[in-house]
């Protein structure tokens, strides 16, 4: 069993897609879903900065078209006759959705551009953001995030938990860092996964009705709980909830281990959940489709299995 897994907003990098576009079907994959996105998703893989692609608005619907369009080339047949699992961290969560067939794609692009534009409008009230906590005793790392005043947003499991909240709540959290721990500011802009995300929740609760979700045809987990979602109007509302809940990374990695994966596919932009793979599921073999160059690999990991079939 292989785990293909989507990341999420901060493991986008300027020009990332550019590799990705020598390939002859995604300028045309990109162009469709730039429509649907109301932003030019090429300008924003290929030449915009750093800055401009922190924006929330931006972020987000680049995060999932890159995963898309990763999976569409690496993919020739329906992932529902393949022997994967599917999961996706925060905005990764919609990818995973899409490529499990509850939502479609178009579906899944006009879901993450209302989660993005709702989500930088709720982030622009208060100034938020969120620091990565790396190391340290868990219990010591949650009690020294309370006692910040900031939310512990993503417990993403394999000694690392990310704290959301104000700048001064993130600012007191850094300058008193739990034992053995460092604070490392994200490159996002917002305390996504809290409470302050409450008015994107009722704007995504506006758009359900105008979804038609279908059961998943491949195992998706929520990272609410790692739980299996078998229905689709329940992934819908686990899409929705958690936008201002905690991600549970961690429970998602345990549920994997759990179900035998013996392989995790990361699909682009990669590199922090393959990450978070080597340390929290030890002797699983990890594949970061980053480029183009990497679909040998991954394709070698489903060979592999196949072999031990």
């Amino acid at each position: 069993m292989l785990a293909i897994v989507c990341p999420g907003q901060g493991s986008q990098t300027p020009g990332f897609l550019a590799p990705w576009l020598e390939l002859p079907s995604v300028e045309g994959q990109l162009a469709h879903l730039s429509e649907i996105a109301g932003i030019d998703l090429k300008a924003h893989g290929t030449t915009s900065d750093e800055e401009t692609i922190k924006d929330t608005a931006v972020a987000q619907p680049l995060i999932v078209a890159a995963g898309l369009v990763a999976a569409n080339s690496l993919f020739d047949v329906e992932l529902s006759t393949l022997p994967v699992i599917l999961a996706g961290h925060s905005v990764g969560e919609i990818t995973a959705s899409a490529l499990a067939g509850v939502l479609t794609e178009d579906e899944a692009m006009t879901f993450v551009r209302e989660r993005a534009n709702s989500m930088a409008a709720a982030a622009a009230v208060t100034p938020t953001g969120m620091s990565a906590v790396v190391g340290g005793d868990p219990s010591e790392v949650l009690a020294a995030i309370e006692a910040a005043g900031a939310t512990p947003a993503n417990v993403n499991g394999a000694g690392q938990t990310v704290a959301a909240g104000t700048f001064d709540q993130l600012k007191a959290l850094a300058e008193n860092p739990p034992a053995k721990a460092r604070v490392i500011p994200l490159k996002v802009a917002g305390a996504f996964h809290t409470s302050h995300m409450a008015p994107a929740v009722s704007a995504l609760e506006a758009l359900k009705p105008s979804l038609s979700p279908q059961n998943p045809a491949v195992p998706l987990l929520s990272n609410y709980d790692g739980n299996e979602v078998t229905a689709g109007p329940a992934a819908v509302d686990s899409l929705i909830a958690q936008v201002s809940r905690p991600v549970r990374w961690d429970k998602c990695m345990e549920t994997l281990v759990g179900r035998g994966v013996t392989g995790v596919i990361e699909l682009a932009p990669a590199g922090t959940l393959a990450g978070l793979a080597k340390r929290g599921m030890p002797g699983v073999k990890t594949v970061a489709v980053k480029t183009p160059d990497d679909l040998s690999a991954a394709l070698a990991l489903f060979a592999e299995l196949e072999g031990q079939a």
